[in-house]
């Protein structure tokens, strides 16, 4: 493990080698959302929960499939990758992929499904510039505090002509809800505690699940601005594909699909079209490194 993941390094950081992950520090100015994060996916039980029940559906796969493309003889970086949330899907494995998360417990999960886990903050990797073929963010952008901090992270270590994949964070204008619509989402905990919510079943397990999307809440999200403000900067050529979770790639012909009543209904109150491809719940973004980009100077 050591001597795969040394060539990549920033010189000066200083790893600790596990048996089954390598650390790196990320208890400096670690924030109240990264340290809700580790506590709530170094659960294995709420772990394999979230990974079972978010990312089996045949629709998420073959989206991912096809952004992807051919990944066989590239080093993927996974960031926020979880208990291995991608490429659990995939009996192929890229040359080297690479998950990176702040939560042990996911990363031990990680590497039965092929990949080398690395515990290291996204907003300060400890990686080289311009080494990686492809990163990837799925559902990782919203756990994040400052998610153009992560994007600009996931820009620097890509190799020019490398792509950016992004998607299952919420979309902002999709959640912004208001009037009866906010009324009814700040109740929403009220209702779980009486009817339960999805696969959150333990106690505590909804109220740690919420602490960690620090950005899934209204007036916070992704947008296409935040995207093309924080990757055109490194030289990308941006494409963003706003779609909601029951569709497959027609997203990449412009079909947005639909979402389930509750989400329509509550884009309905808060006065916008539930139709519209700014009512789609999550955006998906596909980002190329232009060929000419310059790779920046290491961060340490």
């Amino acid at each position: 493990m050591k001597t795969t993941i040394d060539k990549y390094l920033n010189e000066g950081v200083k790893p600790k080698y596990h048996e089954d992950y390598i650390e790196f520090d990320i208890t400096k100015n670690a924030s109240e959302g990264l340290e809700a994060n580790a506590y709530y996916f170094n659960n294995s039980e709420w772990a394999e929960e979230y990974l079972t029940y978010c990312h089996r559906d045949i629709n998420f796969i073959s989206r991912w499939k096809t952004a992807l493309g051919d990944y066989s003889d590239k080093i993927v970086v996974d960031l926020g990758c979880g208990p291995g949330n991608v490429f659990a899907n995939f009996a192929e494995k890229p040359k080297l992929l690479i998950g990176v998360d702040v939560a042990v417990n996911s990363l031990e999960f990680a590497k039965k499904h092929g990949y080398l886990p690395v515990l290291a903050d996204a907003s300060n990797l400890p990686f080289k510039s311009g080494f990686a073929d492809t990163v990837i963010l799925n559902a990782a952008l919203h756990h994040c505090d400052d998610m153009a901090a992560v994007l600009s992270e996931a820009a620097r270590i890509l190799k020019p002509g490398g792509t950016i994949i992004t998607d299952h964070d919420p979309q902002k204008s999709a959640w912004n809800y208001k009037g009866l619509a906010l009324l009814l989402w700040k109740s929403r905990t009220l209702v779980y505690r009486y009817t339960g919510h999805g696969f959150h079943k333990e106690k505590g397990q909804q109220y740690w699940a919420l602490k960690t999307e620090i950005h899934h809440k209204p007036g916070r999200g992704v947008s296409k601005e935040l995207f093309e403000k924080s990757l055109k900067l490194h030289g990308f050529d941006v494409k963003i594909y706003p779609h909601n979770h029951t569709v497959d790639t027609k997203i990449f012909d412009g079909n947005i699909g639909k979402a389930a009543f509750k989400y329509r209904l509550g884009n309905f109150l808060s006065g916008r079209n539930p139709n519209s491809q700014f009512s789609a719940l999550t955006l998906m973004c596909v980002a190329r490194k232009n060929m000419d980009a310059a790779i920046p100077i290491n961060m340490v």
